[in-house]
């Protein structure tokens, strides 16, 4: 790809989805640990649920036409849940239980609130119509139907959904497999002593957290030193057993950065400047049948790269079927910003606040690209076009970050 002076986060995003292979390879998975996990095909029913029409509430099976105000009724039997009752006899009511099948001759269910037995016998203060209280068999889900679609990402609902219609066992997609180093004889690890010129390595927790959150089955290589051969050892050993490899830092054209020139050796490499602040920086490349990504070094520049660009490649390497636009919700600034970044589109970073019934948005006062407080702080992004100013009061572009991570 020949990449323009500054390329449009919009058209990087683009490009990197049109790349994006899903994966193909396949595991067996119990429902109890497929959480997260990606369907690799449809999930059809084999059954309807409810299998059978039953009851929507404790009460009485009746026959609607045999309720009259104050008539007296034998209740003829008694029907809890997991029963197989009998046919209603003749005008005879049935006490039931919610969920206990609804048995023959029965067209509705009274419910015990309305109910006023009297040993053996009720009656009732209200009349019934035929199909109250009842749900029908496969009302929820018909036999045969597809129940889940491959591709997507199982939540719980769908793990209880999977199990009512009997499945105990799925096919997934096996997890993405991700190596991710970290490059800078400056980096230091939390709780060792910071000596002059070090500075911790907080790259390393963020970005295995947001990975691990997207499911990712993550393999951790470390600090690597600031040498062409150390990167280059690193780079085809963690191609070899993954799917993405990931750093930050180290892509720039300075004398300590070999992560480029590393990747060139290996394999292939584009470097890119896109139009986007924090950020700008951004390498894609391929090392064998490994996909690279080489994010920017500063800490928030490097977050908002991932949640906007690679977090969808990611899904999209996953075969989910849930990859879409940035979710955007409209809603009023509670901030000013006057400065203008003619080719930039800029995102800063904002946290909602409710006031009077009123939602508005307001942003970290510090906005720097190392100031990773402002993303621990906030709860969503505000895309900020090219020569767009805010004033109090205007709809702007919400991005939520739980979205983008979902």
């Amino acid at each position: 790809m020949t990449a323009p002076a500054m390329l449009a986060v919009e058209a990087a995003l683009e490009f990197l989805l049109d790349r994006a292979r899903p994966i193909t390879d396949t595991q067996n998975q119990h429902l109890l640990h497929a959480r997260r996990c990606v369907l690799a095909q449809d999930i059809r029913a084999s059954v309807d649920v409810p299998p059978c029409d039953n009851s929507a509430m404790d009460g009485y099976a009746v026959r609607s036409s045999d309720i009259q105000p104050e008539r007296m009724l034998p209740i003829s039997q008694r029907i809890p849940a997991g029963a197989v009752p009998g046919p209603l006899a003749e005008g005879s009511v049935a006490r039931i239980f919610t969920g206990a099948p609804i048995p023959a001759g029965a067209d509705a269910v009274i419910m015990q609130e309305q109910a006023h037995p009297d040993g053996d016998k009720v009656r009732f203060s209200a009349a019934a119509k035929p199909g109250q209280n009842i749900r029908r068999s496969g009302e929820d889900i018909s036999k045969d139907s597809v129940v889940l679609s491959a591709g997507t990402r199982l939540s719980p609902a769908d793990l209880g959904l999977a199990a009512s219609i009997g499945c105990a066992y799925l096919d997934v997609l096996r997890p993405l497999k991700v190596a991710v180093f970290f490059t800078g004889d400056e980096l230091a690890e939390p709780g060792e002593t910071l000596s002059a010129g070090k500075i911790y390595n907080s790259n390393r927790y963020w970005l295995r957290g947001l990975l691990e959150t997207l499911g990712c089955q993550v393999r951790d290589l470390g600090i690597v030193p600031d040498s062409l051969a150390a990167t280059r050892l690193a780079l085809a050993d963690a191609a070899a057993t993954s799917d993405l490899v990931l750093t930050c830092g180290g892509v720039s054209v300075g004398e300590e950065d070999h992560v480029k020139h590393a990747v060139e050796r290996e394999g292939q490499l584009d470097l890119w400047k896109i139009a986007i602040k924090p950020g700008k920086p951004l390498a894609f490349g391929r090392i064998g049948e490994a996909d690279f990504v080489g994010l920017p070094g500063n800490p928030v520049s490097g977050y908002v790269t991932f949640l906007l660009l690679i977090a969808p490649f990611i899904k999209a390497r996953q075969g989910r079927l849930d990859v879409q636009p940035w979710p955007v919700t409209r809603l009023p600034a509670g901030f000013e910003w006057p400065r203008k970044d003619p080719l930039r589109t800029e995102f800063l970073r904002v946290r909602q606040v409710v006031s009077e019934g009123r939602v508005t948005l307001e942003a970290f006062p510090k906005q720097g690209a190392g100031v990773l407080t402002s993303v621990a702080w906030a709860d969503g992004l505000v895309r900020v076009g090219p020569n767009q100013t805010i004033k109090p009061g205007d709809l702007v572009d919400y991005l939520p970050l739980s979205a983008l991570l979902a």
